[in-house]
């Protein structure tokens, strides 16, 4: 059960963080449901094994009906700037899968994350991005495991960097990391 947290949902980047299990994915869906705009989902995974098409269809089943899902395992930019418009709100769910893709198709991670965030950085419509935290564990064993968890970690640096609002949730519960309007508060 999500505790009920009075955020309304702003023009411009809200950035989810949190671990595997945490809550953060129901969390990011209830910002983007709570704005009144047409919800949009950006789904970056894809079903490799039949784990994943498990994990996939819990999350379908959770959102229900009123959701456009937008598939967009590789091209994220692209489906940004399509379903940015008036009216909608969109979530990406989420930004550690679609590294993870980059990974696979030997892309280069370090400019897809520069032009997602030249992409994301001046939205006029609110886009909620989903991440995992992934630099709280233990150092991976493996190479691919660390530059795995070294991507994420920069890219999530980068998307917080933009974000005017970022949150962490961590047993189901959402904190607040930042908010430029309190933010400019203090300024």
């Amino acid at each position: 059960m999500q505790p009920e947290v009075k955020q309304q949902l702003q023009a411009g980047v809200t950035l989810v963080l949190g671990g595997a299990r945490s809550g953060k994915s129901a969390f990011a869906e209830g910002l983007v449901l709570g704005s009144g705009l047409q919800p949009v989902y950006l789904a970056t995974g894809q079903a490799w094994d039949t784990e994943m098409e498990s994990r996939i269809s819990l999350h379908q089943q959770r959102r229900g009906g009123n959701w456009k899902t937008i598939e967009a395992p590789l091209k994220l930019c692209d489906a940004v700037l399509a379903n940015a418009t008036s009216g909608n709100a969109l979530l990406l769910d989420c930004l550690t899968l679609w590294i993870t893709n980059l990974m696979m198709a030997e892309a280069d991670i370090t400019m897809e994350v520069e032009r997602l965030a030249a992409t994301i950085g001046g939205l006029q419509s609110p886009l909620v991005v989903v991440s995992n935290e992934t630099g709280l564990g233990i150092v991976p064993d493996n190479a691919m495991a660390r530059a795995f968890r070294d991507h994420a970690g920069l890219a999530n640096q980068k998307i917080a960097a933009i974000a005017r609002t970022v949150w962490f949730v961590a047993a189901g519960l959402p904190m607040l990391f930042k908010n430029d309007e309190t933010n400019q508060d203090r300024k």
